[in-house]
């Protein structure tokens, strides 16, 4: 599997957006933050200039969950083309902007897989159609809000979504087969707090697995697919993702790890698993 260096377009880019995901979504006290705040309230830490007042301080100040957030590059799309550079505060359609902006969130997330896919020389024999898909999705962002708050999203996530699993099915054959008489079997979504330890998970569907606060220390995960993964505080120091399949930076975000810890090339190893001494 050959993945680019290069950034995937439906990645975030803040400094294009109005930070419009610190006012439309609501979030509520917890481990992940600090205090409550309801869907359409600026965040309190949102400046005039729409960056965070503490951006770098985000896990230290109880904001974990803002540091595994990814709007896939739905703020800037919306931001810039949608409402032309017209910002929230300053705008009349700022309620609709709000609820335009899950609904590019979500087809954006969609078009990160299928860039990802069109990268794989596996998957060769689909990238006609993969690119295909991505261009109809990618017309559907440009709709105007009235026509995005209209769309079928789980129709078009499961069309994309048969797509991708094939991709997915052509990955990790070759090395599921090998590696199958002493590979981990999964079974169910529930692995919260579950010892993983070493385990094999070579070219295994982790699909919509629930790893919250696993021990998944030098495991080895090359070739495992990751949509749909709660990773939150799963314990990844020592383990080999150096070849896993749809796993993002936002999940690596929510999971602990080290130095040892091996991911694909195209993943920044966060800045709270450098400061880990082990």
């Amino acid at each position: 599997m050959v993945l680019t260096d290069k950034v995937n377009p439906y990645s975030a880019n803040c400094e294009a957006c109005f930070g419009i995901c610190c006012v439309a979504l609501p979030y509520a006290k917890s481990a992940d933050f600090a205090f409550d705040k309801g869907g359409g309230q600026p965040c309190r830490h949102l400046q005039s200039d729409y960056r965070c007042g503490i951006h770098t301080q985000l896990r230290n100040k109880g904001f974990k969950g803002c540091t595994v957030y990814e709007c896939y590059g739905a703020g800037q799309k919306v931001s810039q083309q949608l409402y032309s550079g017209n910002d929230w505060r300053h705008s009349d359609q700022a309620e609709e902007m709000f609820q335009v902006f899950p609904v590019v969130q979500q087809l954006h997330e969609m078009l990160y897989y299928l860039h990802e896919s069109l990268m794989i020389e596996e998957a060769e024999s689909l990238h006609m159609d993969i690119k295909q898909i991505m261009e109809e999705t990618e017309q559907l962002t440009l709709q105007s809000p009235a026509s995005l708050l209209k769309l079928d999203v789980h129709m078009i996530r499961g069309r994309v979504n048969d797509v991708l699993l094939k991709v997915s099915a052509i990955v990790r054959a070759p090395l599921s087969k090998a590696y199958e008489s002493k590979r981990h079997v999964v079974k169910g979504r529930d692995y919260i707090g579950a010892n993983l330890r070493k385990a094999c998970l070579v070219g295994v569907s982790l699909r919509g697995v629930l790893l919250i606060g696993a021990n998944l220390t030098e495991a080895d995960m090359r070739r495992a697919e990751f949509i749909g993964v709660d990773m939150r505080d799963a314990n990844l120091s020592g383990a080999d993702l150096s070849d896993a399949l749809f796993l993002t930076q936002a999940q690596i975000n929510s999971a602990i790890g080290n130095k040892k810890t091996r991911l694909p090339s195209h993943l920044n190893m966060p800045s709270h698993w450098l400061a880990t001494k082990k």
